[in-house]
């Protein structure tokens, strides 16, 4: 029979199937075996409605082979086959589908991801010919469709028992000594892709696996045991799960087994902390099971960490890596979702509308959030220790974009506190405040127990008030993005204006400020350009010095952005640091002595109290050999 060709431009579509549409090559079949399930709908679609009761629907199957020698993968389904004409309309035009025909003239209710009608010819990314043999249900003829590629096709009559298609793959040479194409032979290796990409299509899936059993021998070994050996044989085995656990009841799918299909599935160790599941219809219609793990995978906080939920439609996996569907606060989560709702673009592996998308995100966050703050309340211990691992996250998500998620997450942060010696919410530290406390009180520290001996904590405790220990780097640019929460302001106890004294005490400050004014603007002259300024305290009770800063930029800042001035094109960033004396201190009392009596050695106290300030407030001494010599040569 002379050859066709394609009614379309041909060559140019049939090289964009080939070579620019699909991202991997092993997604031929997935998209063959999707087409192999549509056929299968729509044989039980007429089964149930021709009432033919000489189909049964346990008869309803896909088959996998591959044949090494011949160089071949079959796949075979029993499903509604095709007369010539439907060969010539749906394989010999591109981009035609007989799926979504079938859809728009029946009544169908199945829902099915083949629409774009060009899967089929994904099957010449890795093969040099393709032969589709096919008999439609209800017809005694066959038909034989056969091509190369872009050089056309041919259509023969052909004999086949029974309804149903099935579709030879011609597998590429491999070049170059690669095994480029000849691993598709491997009966193992299309299992794994079977597994990876089609587990959930609804028909069971058929291969012939290799399985070792025990035989035995009738011989005894010394231990009285049974002698024998393990024997290979082929196996007819149902290789796809069929239906996914979030498909199924609860009641079907408890808790016990959605942990280990999680373990499984992500390769985990642990149960999750959580398990999320969502049931959804609206204007997108979807499932979710969702899991937070219960430990930090060892690469989450670094580059090569890859966050996303698994993408289904219809149990096919369209993409194994979504991160669109949660904000980045929320990378950590794992799962799927499936929806038959979403509209695929033509490689069926990215959505066509953000809608949809973001219909999804919305609703699943809310979800997220609100299975966080159950085991919060519910769980505090659980909540505890997922906080250990992925606290740092959610600090991270409130700084992100310019504080966009920080309302969603600012009910799930915990921060140690002073008081009660353990972690507590914003909402558990402003529900026990004191009458009259206006501000949320912190101070940046290496520990909650380093936190409590700060000086700057003094006043705050001293007057009943509970004190936050911010330990993340992060704390600090934290506290700025949120500025407060309900209705209660943060106050960084080291810089700000505590609002604890009254009017007396301050006008006795600032009295005391006047009257060692002369000393002060002698200490900042001793210390130079070390300080920018020298001030008494208004805040030290028992401690003789403190060292803090002044403007935006703070130690924490200081920091963050000291390894960034080579990139920055700029001069690193400096804290303005001021140093704060004690006037009822006993240390004061000698610097003050010194002041009227010897200026040299008053100069040496400066220093050595600002370096004293230094190490109390976690900062490095500009020069330590200095320091130790000045000290010693006051011994």
């Amino acid at each position: 029979m002379a050859k066709k060709q394609f009614k379309t431009e041909s060559k140019r579509i049939l090289d964009l199937m080939v070579n620019s549409i699909y991202t991997h090559r092993e997604i031929f079949l997935r998209e063959l075996v999707s087409n192999a399930s549509d056929a299968l709908d729509k044989m039980n679609f007429r089964r149930i409605t021709d009432g033919d009761s000489k189909l049964k629907k346990k008869d309803l199957r896909i088959d996998i082979r591959a044949d090494r020698d011949a160089r071949t993968v079959t796949i075979e389904d029993t499903g509604i086959g095709m007369t010539a004409d439907e060969l010539e309309n749906d394989l010999g035009r591109i981009a035609h589908s007989g799926t979504l025909e079938f859809k728009e003239n029946s009544d169908s209710k199945d829902r099915s991801i083949g629409q774009f009608g060009v899967g089929f010819y994904s099957a010449f990314m890795v093969a040099d010919r393709v032969s589709v043999l096919s008999r439609a249900y209800g017809s005694e003829d066959a038909n034989l469709w056969e091509s190369g590629g872009v050089d056309g096709y041919t259509i023969t009559p052909a004999e086949k028992d029974g309804q149903g298609t099935v579709i030879t793959l011609h597998i590429k040479e491999d070049k170059s000594g690669d095994d480029e194409y000849g691993r598709y032979l491997e009966t193992e290796h299309l299992r794994e892709l079977v597994e990876r990409y089609s587990d959930y299509i609804r028909w069971p899936i058929h291969m012939v696996v290799e399985e070792s059993e025990w035989v035995e021998n009738g011989e005894k070994n010394e231990d009285g045991g049974s002698k024998g050996h393990y024997e290979s044989k082929a196996v007819d085995k149902v290789v796809n799960s069929m239906v996914p656990i979030w498909q199924k009841p609860k009641k079907d799918a408890s808790d016990e087994k959605c942990a280990e299909f999680y373990k499984q599935k992500f390769h985990d160790f642990e149960d999750p902390a959580c398990i999320i599941r969502a049931n959804v219809e609206g204007a997108v219609t979807y499932k979710a099971l969702l899991f937070v793990p219960a430990q930090a995978p060892y690469d989450f906080y670094t580059r090569d960490f890859k966050p996303g939920l698994q993408l289904y439609s219809n149990g096919v996996l369209i993409m194994d890596g979504c991160a669109d569907i949660l904000p980045y606060c929320f990378r950590f989560v794992k799962g799927v979702v499936d929806s038959p709702d979403f509209t695929l673009n033509i490689s069926r592996e990215v959505l066509q509308h953000d809608r949809q998308l973001q219909n999804v995100a919305s609703t699943v966050t809310k979800k997220v959030k609100k299975e966080l703050e159950s085991m919060m309340a519910d769980r505090p211990e659980d909540y505890a220790r997922f906080y250990r691992a992925f606290g740092k996250q959610l600090k991270y998500g409130v700084v992100d974009r310019y504080g966009a998620d920080a309302e969603l997450l600012k009910d799930l942060l915990l921060f140690p506190s002073v008081k009660q010696g353990k972690e507590v919410s914003l909402s558990e530290y402003v529900k026990a405040m004191p009458e009259g406390q206006t501000k949320i009180y912190y101070v940046v520290a290496s520990s909650l127990d380093a936190a409590g001996k700060l000086p700057q904590a003094e006043p705050v405790l001293a007057k009943g008030y509970d004190v936050l220990a911010f330990t993340d780097e992060i704390d600090s640019f934290l506290a700025g993005t949120l500025s407060g929460y309900d209705g209660k302001d943060f106050c960084d106890a080291t810089t700000e204006d505590l609002g604890l004294e009254t009017e007396e005490e301050k006008r006795e400050a600032e009295r005391k400020g006047e009257e060692y004014k002369a000393l002060t603007d002698f200490a900042k002259e001793s210390l130079g350009d070390s300080v920018f300024a020298v001030r008494i305290s208004r805040k030290l009770k028992n401690h003789a010095v403190f060292l803090t800063t002044e403007g935006r930029i703070t130690f924490e800042v200081e920091k963050y952005f000291k390894d960034m001035p080579a990139a920055m094109g700029g001069a690193p960033m400096r804290a303005q640091r001021v140093l704060e004396l004690n006037s009822d201190s006993e240390a004061f009392r000698s610097l003050e002595k010194a002041f009227a009596e010897d200026k040299d050695h008053a100069a040496k106290i400066v220093k050595v109290m600002y370096a004293q300030a230094c190490i109390m407030a976690g900062q490095p001494i500009d020069d330590p050999v200095e320091y130790s010599d000045l000290v010693l040569s006051m011994i």
